[in-house]
């Protein structure tokens, strides 16, 4: 199959799960025998535009006519199969799906957040889940200022999902959601349900493998209070108190909340603030977890850090929202806490730590799941299956 891959790349100053996926996907592909190219903006071209492009971005945002005659010309010369459509933002817009239909080629999206309906993309404000504007226009976003708090960087982007709302749904194939959770709440939303289907993300086997019985617990991955982080400190807090758990907190990753996290682990035995590391650290650092904690305040569409967890035979303790309940099976390959609730996940911080015999258990259940549904062998077999189902669908 020919497979040309469309994806605005985040900035390379934090982490991207959703670089690693497209990363991830596009090798498996190349690897299983399949012609793949990319079609690419990156964010962070955006800081060596003269003042002028710059000043024109937001403009582009609903709608880039430029990026849609270069895709066509694109499509023309290399006529792939289907195109695989992830992020369009800031810098490709939905004109990508234009493109597609101009030169008749079918279009498959994955939705990696929920940007079709929430500008921002998060249903997230104020400290609180927010789905104002799922189902309706996006005022309510504009009036909160949603996009990085400020009412003028949230109209385009406000702009881009009123605008073209029937063009997702007209000039797509295939809306691919990464969860049943996403996918219920988008099409409660109003977004057809025969438009939609699930397929998770998958994780590489790195090899990595948990050093029984583990010698922390590990919080991985951005920090900000949407993540949970705040959460933790304070159910970590409630533990100490009570005499601690017999190994440390570890966190790992960077973000908005990382003075507020350094000064809070600064001279304590229980707690160690490593800052961002490379992924092989980051391995490392999972095979040594008693458990990875996933306290999520936000609802995750689907949760790398879990996942990869599983990979590495390691239990989690996550929040039961989102996507959470269907990756982790409570009791069986890890535990659900209450959401927003310290005591709840110091609870289950507690329980999964101090049986060591059910530890183990859940480690092995959470690797044979990991095998089972998210390995690269799961992955590849259902986006191929995808593509099969969109082109025998596109046929005369």
């Amino acid at each position: 199959m020919r497979v040309l891959v469309v994806h605005n790349r985040y900035r390379g100053e934090q982490p991207s799960g959703e670089n690693r996926v497209v990363d991830r996907e596009t090798a498996l592909l190349a690897d299983a025998g399949h012609d793949v190219e990319l079609f690419e903006r990156r964010s962070d071209d955006i800081a060596t535009m003269s003042p002028l492009a710059k000043a024109a971005v937001p403009l582009r945002v609903p709608w880039n006519p430029a990026v849609r005659v270069e895709l066509a010309a694109r499509i023309r010369a290399w006529r792939p199969d289907v195109v695989h459509v992830h992020n369009t933002f800031p810098l490709l817009s939905p004109s990508v799906l234009a493109a597609c239909a101009d030169e008749r080629v079918p279009a498959v999206a994955t939705l990696h957040n929920y940007t079709l309906v929430c500008p921002p993309g998060t249903l997230y404000r104020d400290g609180r889940v927010c789905t104002d504007c799922v189902g309706r226009a996006p005022l309510p976003s504009l009036l909160h200022g949603c996009y990085r708090g400020s009412r003028p960087a949230t109209l385009p982007v406000a702009a881009s999902v009123l605008a073209n709302r029937g063009r997702w749904r007209s000039q797509v194939s295939r809306l691919l959601c990464i969860s049943h959770a996403q996918r219920e709440l988008l099409v409660r939303a109003g977004l057809p349900a025969g438009l939609l289907t699930v397929k998770h993300n998958f994780v590489p086997d790195v090899g990595a493998r948990r050093r029984f019985p583990g010698e922390h617990v590990l919080y991985l991955g951005r920090l900000t209070e949407e993540k949970g982080v705040r959460l933790l400190m304070a159910a970590w807090d409630r533990l100490a108190r009570d005499g601690g758990l017999g190994v440390p907190l570890v966190l790992a990753g960077s973000g908005p909340m990382e003075v507020e996290v350094a000064a809070w682990a600064r001279g304590r035995s229980d707690v160690r603030y490593l800052g961002l590391r490379d992924a092989e650290e980051c391995r490392e650092l999972a095979a040594g977890a008693v458990a990875v904690a996933a306290p999520s305040t936000w609802l995750e569409a689907f949760g790398l850090v879990v996942v990869e967890a599983m990979a590495a035979g390691v239990p989690a303790v996550a929040a039961a929202h989102g996507a959470f309940p269907e990756l982790v099976d409570d009791g069986v390959t890890g535990l659900l806490h209450r959401p927003g609730d310290a005591a709840s996940l110091g609870e289950s911080l507690l329980r999964i730590t101090r049986d060591g015999e059910r530890n183990r258990a859940m480690g092995l259940a959470a690797r044979r799941r990991y095998e089972r549904d998210f390995s690269p062998a799961a992955g590849l077999a259902r986006l191929v299956a995808e593509y099969e189902s969109v082109l025998d669908e596109a046929r005369p």
